[in-house]
C-alpha cells in the first residue's frame, strides 16, 4: 500500500510538470555596456543618468525575466557610434544601441526594423529617456511610465503576457529572441503573480500522500 502511494504522488509531481509552460513577457530591456559585455541595467530609462562617453542598449524580444533577457546584439562602442560627433560645453554624448529584436518576438501582424545605433547629444543632466527621444522618437509610454514602443515600434501592446511555445522561442541570454521589463524598469523588478506554481501545488499534494502512507504503516503496525 505504501508502495501504491508514493508511486501516485510520484504520478502527481510529473502529471503537474507536463502542465507547466514558460511564461514571459514582450518588451524592451534596457541594457548598459562595461567594457565588452552587457549588464542588465539596475533602473529604468526614465530615472538613468549616463554619463559623458557611456553606451546604452534597448532590446526588444519575448523574456522570462532580467536572468534570462535576450541582450543587444552587436559590437559598436562609444568611438564607433559617436566617434564623429563633437563635444560642446554643457552637453554629453550617450552611444545607443537600438535592437527591435526578431520576427519571432514580434507582435502579430508587425516586423521589427533592423538594428542600429544612434548618438545622442543631449544637456548633462538628461535621462536615458530624453536621449532616447532626441534620437529614436516616436516613444510610447503606458500609463505607468513603462516604455513600450522606441521609433514606434511596436505599434501596439505594452509588457504583455506570453505563455507557451511563444515564451520558449523568444527567450534566452543572447538569443536571436529581449525598457524595461514589467516591473523592471523602475528598478523594483515586479513580476506579475497568477497564484502559486505549480510545482508548489504538486509538492503540496506530496506531503499529503506520503504522510497518508506513514499513518497507514502505523495502523498496521499496531494491528500486527
Amino acid at each position: 500500500m505504501p508502495a501504491l502511494l508514493v508511486a501516485a504522488a510520484l504520478l502527481l509531481v510529473t502529471a503537474g510538470a507536463g502542465t507547466a509552460q514558460a511564461v514571459g513577457y514582450r518588451y524592451w530591456s534596457f541594457w548598459d555596456r562595461d567594457g565588452g559585455r552587457w549588464t542588465y541595467a539596475t533602473e529604468g530609462p526614465s530615472t538613468a543618468r549616463p554619463g559623458d562617453g557611456e553606451v546604452q542598449g534597448m532590446r526588444f524580444a519575448v523574456s522570462e525575466d532580467s536572468q534570462n533577457a535576450a541582450q543587444p546584439r552587436g559590437t559598436a562602442d562609444f568611438a564607433a557610434i559617436c566617434g564623429s560627433t563633437p563635444a560642446r560645453h554643457g552637453q554629453k554624448r550617450v552611444a545607443l544601441v537600438l535592437d527591435f529584436g526578431t520576427k519571432a518576438d514580434a507582435p502579430a501582424g508587425e516586423t521589427p526594423p533592423a538594428a542600429r545605433t544612434a548618438c545622442a547629444r543631449v544637456p548633462s543632466d538628461a535621462t536615458t529617456a530624453e536621449a532616447l527621444a532626441a534620437v529614436a522618437k516616436p516613444l510610447r509610454y503606458d500609463a505607468n511610465a513603462l516604455l513600450c514602443a522606441i521609433a514606434g515600434y511596436p505599434a501596439k501592446g505594452c509588457g504583455e503576457q506570453v505563455s507557451g511555445k511563444g515564451a520558449e522561442a523568444g527567450s534566452g541570454k543572447g538569443s536571436d529572441a529581449g525598457a524595461e521589463s514589467p516591473g523592471a524598469g523602475t528598478g523594483t523588478s515586479e513580476k506579475k503573480d497568477g497564484g502559486p506554481s505549480v510545482g508548489l501545488v504538486a509538492g503540496g499534494a506530496v506531503v499529503v500522500v506520503l504522510a497518508g502512507a506513514a499513518v497507514w504503516q502505523a495502523r498496521r503496525r499496531r494491528n500486527a
